[in-house]
């Protein structure tokens, strides 16, 4: 429960956080929400009841939550499409890392002190990262709102009101409390009225989803069916972990290539289905290493086929959520946080859904058709909708409304 009201809260912290760093800029909001998840953090550490650990939990996801939306809208700001591959793999590189140690770390702390340790370390461990971050992140990286305070320093020190940044035209005539509500409501509308945005999010919430499915029972497994310590079954987690390290660091130099060639063809027109094809590979790969996971675990073959099947596993997935968050990276450039914070929704609350029956149905009909199950759920979805990003991805972005 304490993972997946975590999830739960990954969902709609972005719907908040996403568009206020689009009113405030990136940094304010960057810095406030890493204070939150540090307080609430903390007081995990210190929760007596049930009740205090679940509902400190919960307002703690909500400011970590603000990575899914903020991070891209930085590496958005920063680097240009044709660099897109390239700082998705390098940004990956840290909390696909984090998610190897975390699990590792956890079990030996769990096995040897006590739980609370877990979130004191990490506390530690964010004062520490907060820190060194106040003399680095030291710049906005929004453009809108670099350009519109350009624009206000212009007009002050030339008096010439001439001055207007476009996001400035865009908003003339409106109340701060509506530009507000508008920014706010943009996920929502995403989501709602946006097709290509539904469609990611239904990609994007399969693959998250069967990913914390995966987590969850991982460690069960080596402890239930293997026979392993708890902190040794831990180690497990390695196989994921490489797995996503190594799909990150080779979709994104070959994401770049891809781009570059297919814009070649394409007459330097550049345009965002050229990140299709990537995806493609992904839907092969994350069924094949669901099936030789579950098979393995089922007939207790040798531990390094389980972990070879997981591995196969993480890395399509990490492919695919490469490729698409570049897709949504080029669809939506001005509101790149907020189009995050509109696929995050669905992708957190069916990774906090998948989980809860993880248990049962591996207890009912095991881990070989249990995994065949999500293996097919996988494919029939995934291929399909690929199929219909690249087909019809431009038709359905030009009937979009305004993200404004």
């Amino acid at each position: 429960m304490a993972l997946s009201v975590y999830l739960l809260a990954t969902a709609f912290g972005p719907l908040v956080i996403g568009p206020l760093s689009e009113v405030y800029g990136r940094k304010p909001v960057f810095h406030t929400t890493n204070l939150w998840f540090l307080v609430w953090n903390l007081v995990c550490g210190f929760a007596n009841s049930k009740g205090l650990l679940i509902a400190s939990r919960l307002l703690a996801g909500f400011g970590a939550s603000a990575v899914y939306s903020l991070a891209y809208g930085v590496l958005g700001d920063v680097w240009s499409p044709e660099q897109r591959g390239r700082s998705l793999s390098w940004y990956a590189l840290v909390p696909l890392t984090g998610s190897a140690i975390g699990p590792i770390a956890g079990g030996f702390i769990t096995q040897y002190s006590t739980w609370r340790w877990v979130f004191w370390a990490t506390t530690i461990l964010q004062v520490v990262l907060e820190l060194c971050s106040v003399p680095l992140v030291r710049d906005e990286t929004y453009a809108p709102l670099i350009l519109r305070r350009k624009a206000e320093t212009l007009r002050k020190e030339t008096n010439d009101s001439r001055y207007h940044a476009e996001i400035e035209i865009l908003e003339s005539g409106q109340s701060a409390t509506y530009k507000l509500q508008r920014s706010l409501s943009r996920p929502l509308r995403l989501l709602a009225f946006h097709p290509i945005i539904q469609i990611q999010a239904l990609l994007a919430g399969i693959n998250y989803g069967l990913l914390y499915l995966s987590l969850s029972s991982f460690s069960t497994l080596f402890v239930n069916q293997y026979g392993q310590s708890l902190s040794i079954s831990g180690l497990h987690y390695i196989a994921l972990c490489t797995g996503s390290i190594i799909g990150s660091q080779i979709v994104g130099p070959l994401m770049d290539y891809v781009y570059k060639t297919l814009t070649a063809r394409a007459g330097n027109n550049p345009y965002p289905e050229l990140r299709v094809p990537l995806l493609l590979p992904s839907v092969f790969f994350t069924p094949i290493g669901l099936l030789l996971y579950g098979w393995a675990a089922r007939y207790h073959l040798f531990w390094l086929v389980v972990d070879v099947g997981a591995c196969l596993l993480s890395l399509g997935m990490q492919v695919f959520d490469t490729s698409l968050s570049a897709y949504v990276m080029d669809s939506y450039p001005e509101h790149v946080s907020s189009a995050s914070a509109a696929t995050q929704v669905f992708r957190s609350l069916l990774a906090f859904a998948f989980p809860l029956f993880a248990d049962k149905m591996y207890h009912t009909i095991g881990y070989g058709w249990g995994n065949t199950l999500l293996a097919f759920l996988s494919f029939f979805i995934a291929l399909p909708t690929t199929g219909i990003l690249w087909n019809f991805g431009a038709s359905l972005r030009q009937r979009r409304q305004s993200s404004h």
